[in-house]
């Protein structure tokens, strides 16, 4: 039988994520190895071009943080530390998913994220991100949430919230955004990017997903660049929840064109 083996393209830029490893699947199950490197190490790369390389590797690990796939995220962490991201940054990208992941699933990555930085001899704990404190966290949230989200949008939350909820609201100002957004170590628009990788991969937030299509492009992030991330997200979220962040996609940011056939149906 002849053996099966990622194309040239897809073998590249396999080995330059992974130096030298051979992984055990393409060995028991090459068939699958083949045409799925193939089309996640290149197929689908080739249209992620306008996303910086380290950029993909981040909102990828978000959106396996989300998927709660652990063991896919540790392989992919060793990779996104051979191309360059952080190690502040791999330890944000953990941080980032407090909020929209909760502790519950985000406790193993957090082990997990030190145990790998521990095994490349970087000492923990890391030099902090912090800049807002007990008495300032709920202004500077809500400075930030304001920039991102919209003040006449965020405003509209808090009037249209009963009186029993506005805590919620004002956790969402404090917590979500005071602790984690006005973190340094990744830059707004970044952190943008993994909670917009994040929501997608975590299904069933759709309302959530379309919320941040429209405050990804209130800081900057383009149609482009969301379409590139998702691209790069397919392989491992699968087609239902990448199609329905198309959809919110295509709800906020319309393409120039229109299709000239529907989006098919998984």
């Amino acid at each position: 039988m002849t053996a099966r083996k990622p194309n040239p393209a897809a073998t590249a830029a396999h080995e330059r994520l992974f130096p030298g490893h051979v992984s055990t699947l393409a060995v028991t199950d090459p068939e699958l190895i083949e045409y799925f490197d193939n089309f996640a190490f290149d197929e689908a790369l080739q249209h992620t071009q306008k996303l910086p390389e380290r950029t993909r590797l981040m909102t990828q690990l978000a959106a396996m943080i989300a998927a709660g796939a652990l063991a896919e995220y540790q392989v992919m962490l060793g990779a996104a530390l051979t191309i360059g991201v952080t190690p502040v940054q791999a330890k944000e990208i953990v941080y980032q998913a407090v909020p929209y992941a909760g502790m519950a699933r985000v406790f193993d990555f957090l082990h997990a994220t030190n145990q790998v930085l521990t095994d490349r001899g970087i000492a923990l704990p890391l030099e902090g991100q912090s800049t807002t404190g007990p008495g300032t966290r709920m202004e500077q949230g809500l400075a930030v949430q304001k920039q991102i989200v919209g003040e006449k949008a965020v405003d509209a939350m808090y009037a249209n919230a009963p009186e029993d909820e506005q805590h919620i609201q004002r956790f969402l100002s404090g917590n979500c955004f005071g602790d984690h957004y006005t973190r340094t170590g990744i830059d707004v628009p970044t952190r943008e990017l993994l909670t917009f990788a994040m929501l997608a991969a975590l299904g069933g937030a759709d309302a959530q997903v379309k919320g941040h299509v429209a405050a990804n492009l209130n800081v900057g992030n383009t149609r482009a660049t969301l379409l590139a991330v998702l691209t790069g997200l397919l392989p491992f979220i699968g087609y239902p929840r990448t199609l329905n962040a198309l959809a919110a996609l295509d709800a906020n940011a319309p393409a120039d064109t229109a299709p000239t056939t529907k989006k098919g149906n998984a």
